[in-house]
């Protein structure tokens, strides 16, 4: 099928509207967690971003179609980022709540309000 072929979009319609309401693990709600993932900034103000999505691999987000709702965590910051950009790999602490939101750049189906975050540093090779 073509991309503009209309069963190939009613098959994405039909794809996004399941990923929208994928079940959420309601036994998190409320769980303090430590986290990583990569950061879509959606609140930029110069060089801070105060609140962002984590998502769970490089390019979500950014590529169509975005993950589904319970892989995407809306995240705000007590404390505003420096310098993040798009797609940094990110440690981000705090309590986590079932709480649907939308976003331009996909649904979330957690919340978080962070209370520290850390560039993620990959462990090296032994």
């Amino acid at each position: 099928m073509e991309d503009g072929d209309p069963r190939a979009m009613d098959a994405l319609a039909r794809m996004r509207d399941v990923w929208a309401n994928a079940p959420v693990a309601s036994s998190l709600n409320g769980a303090a967690v430590r986290i990583a993932g990569f950061v879509i900034p959606l609140e930029r103000v110069k060089d801070e971003v105060s609140e962002f999505l984590l998502v769970p691999y490089f390019g979500a987000c950014i590529h169509v179609p975005p993950p589904p709702a319970n892989q995407i965590i809306h995240v705000v910051s007590d404390k505003p980022l420096k310098n993040v950009q798009t797609m940094d790999a990110m440690w981000v602490s705090g309590v986590l709540k079932v709480s649907a939101g939308e976003s331009s750049w996909g649904r979330s189906a957690y919340r978080m309000q962070a209370k520290a975050t850390a560039p993620y540093v990959f462990p090296a090779r032994k």
